[in-house]
């Protein structure tokens, strides 16, 4: 639970407001409120002083001489969304991602700290989330206990003492999510010990477990998992239910799983809409054109789920877990004052947003801007080298072959390693990962990625190296030049000119834009890709987890090629 907001001399003038003595600053009037409890509509009026909740029911203050009185006869009142997994650093980051969100009425997030922990130390990062929490929106985090790679310094970057600091922090409410499962099986007791911490202090684990048999979700439920947010079928629901699971159901730009799911769940006569929440899943940004949680209460209630049920899975429901209900997920004395105003219950999308007491959102306008957050401690991507011919010697007779997004096994390269140019129209294309300082790099080829992108290059990855792909090792190093002129970004080139590109200033993997603006940059890259003969569903996610070894069969990463079911490096990187 995050710490305290209010001091003495703050909850004594709350009390005030009470006895008359202060006035609110705003009252709702004849609201028509979700009560989280009662789980039913309840009319009532709703007084805020600040960022808080002061009281709700039938009565009005005594005291009204200088506030902000609002009628919101005839709407719907429930309260601000929250989002239980988020991935901020998805092209946009969390301040921009955040004032995106706020406008679908999206006010909490639980957000992944995996970017903090690859880019800079704790004191860094925890003045930053300190940043974040003075704007009116609420942020809070996990703790990771792994880098979902293969990385050199993995040990420091995940050292027990790093780990603890973030588990202890107020504003972290759980450890995990657990990609690094396996370890647990094969005797890690440090990752155990974390897992122990994590409980001892009333926080919850989150797993990560696609397509987990019954034998494995029973085993780490005994390691002390909580929750999983990884079922893709109702069946597999039931099954993470009937252990004792919490469970998260996914609508994503790589799983869109929720609407078939609660489909089944309906039609089975499952009442277990109390035990569930849902989550975005750190999609990419155009997913999320026409909302973030709004979109998930809407498929809800479209896959036949009852609205108040629908409203609870992205608001209470997710308090309730998590132990914040004195803050959250509730429109009730005592609470912050994130609260959505809505057209009618079947409209998740609101038509007005509080939060923190703040409008951001009003009668369908933006009305506040969150801003003014610092990124420098992100640093830069600043490239200090150059590539030459000999950057580019493919030697390995094993490559990559892509079998959907994300998802990838090991193939025999069939096409002439020797030549600088492939054939157009052929699926394979050179890869080459340098570290991005210039120390390492592991050439290898790619199958399935494309069929006519000439140079490609990318430092949008897991570990905030360069990724270069393409026909050509003259436009690969093209690409490669235009990146260092931009300090990191996406960029795809054909014929000496740069045809799309994602500029990522911070530190290399993020913009500064605003999310509509990516979403626009977004879309006309992956157009782009799509006309040279990119297949699959998601760009943005493949380039992502190209390193990620908590997905079968192969990947990239700064200690080599990994075979991740074997656990062993295939073909080590190269000093440079």
């Amino acid at each position: 639970m995050p710490n305290q907001l209010w001091k003495i001399k703050d909850v004594r003038k709350h009390v005030d407001v009470i006895d008359g003595i202060t006035a609110p600053s705003l009252v709702l009037t004849n609201a028509h409120y979700l009560h989280s409890i009662f789980k039913t509509w309840i009319q009532g009026n709703i007084w805020i002083l600040g960022d808080r909740i002061i009281y709700v029911g039938s009565e009005m203050p005594k005291n009204l001489e200088g506030t902000e009185v609002v009628d919101v006869a005839g709407k719907k009142v429930v309260p601000g969304y929250i989002e239980p997994h988020v991935h901020p650093f998805q092209l946009y980051n969390p301040l921009t991602f955040s004032n995106y969100a706020a406008q679908f009425g999206t006010t909490t997030f639980i957000s992944d700290n995996s970017e903090f922990v690859k880019m800079m130390d704790n004191a860094s990062a925890f003045h930053f989330l300190n940043e974040l929490e003075k704007l009116p929106f609420s942020y809070y985090w996990w703790a990771r206990f792994d880098s979902q790679t293969e990385r050199a310094n993995e040990g420091q970057l995940f050292s027990n003492e790093n780990v603890l600091e973030w588990i202890n922090h107020p504003n972290v409410l759980l450890g995990g999510e657990l990609t690094g499962w396996p370890r647990l099986m094969h005797g890690d007791d440090l990752m155990l010990s974390w897992i122990q911490n994590t409980k001892a202090i009333g926080k919850k684990v989150e797993g990560h477990f696609p397509g987990a048999s019954e034998r494995t979700l029973a085993r780490m439920r005994l390691f002390g998992v909580d929750g999983d947010h990884e079922a893709m079928t109702a069946d597999e629901v039931e099954l993470r239910l009937l252990h004792g699971y919490a469970v998260t159901l996914r609508y994503s730009s790589i799983r869109p799983d929720l609407p078939n799911i609660l489909k089944e769940i309906v039609a089975r006569g499952h009442n277990v809409f109390d035990h569930l929440m849902m989550t975005t899943d750190g999609s990419t940004p155009s997913f999320h054109l026409d909302g973030v949680m709004d979109k998930c209460i809407q498929a809800a209630m479209d896959a036949g789920v009852k609205p108040i049920d629908a409203y609870l899975m992205a608001s209470y429901n997710v308090a309730r877990y998590y132990n914040m209900t004195t803050l959250h997920g509730v429109i009730g004395t005592g609470r912050l004052a994130n609260i959505n105003i809505l057209q009618d219950e079947h409209s998740p999308n609101p038509v007005s947003v509080l939060s923190k007491g703040v409008w951001l959102k009003r009668d369908g306008e933006k009305v506040f801007d969150l801003s003014g957050v610092d990124f420098a401690s992100f640093g830069k991507l600043d490239i200090q080298f150059d590539l030459t011919d000999n950057d580019f010697q493919f030697s390995s007779r094993i490559g990559i072959e892509m079998v959907n997004d994300v998802i990838t096994k090991p193939y025999s390269i069939t096409a002439n390693r020797e030549e600088k140019t492939l054939s157009m129209g052929t699926d394979e294309s050179f890869l080459v990962m340098i570290d991005r300082n210039g120390k390492w790099l592991i050439n290898t080829m790619i199958k399935g990625f494309d069929t006519h992108i000439e140079g490609f290059a990318t430092s949008y990855s897991n570990t905030g190296d360069i990724i270069l792909i393409g026909k050509s090792i003259e436009a690969m190093k093209f690409a490669f030049q235009k990146l260092k002129e931009i300090n990191g970004g996406i960029i795809l080139v054909e014929k000496g000119e740069v045809i799309a590109k994602i500029e990522l200033p911070i530190g290399g993997f993020t913009s500064i834009s605003s999310v509509e603006e990516v979403i626009e940059k977004e879309l006309h890259l992956k157009k782009a890709v799509r006309d040279r003969g990119y297949i699959h569903s998601d760009f943005i996610y493949t380039l992502l987890f190209l390193q990620s070894t908590h997905l079968p069969y192969i990947r990239v990463t700064q200690v080599g090629m990994f075979d991740v079911m074997k656990n062993k490096v295939m073909l080590p990187s190269i000093m440079r």
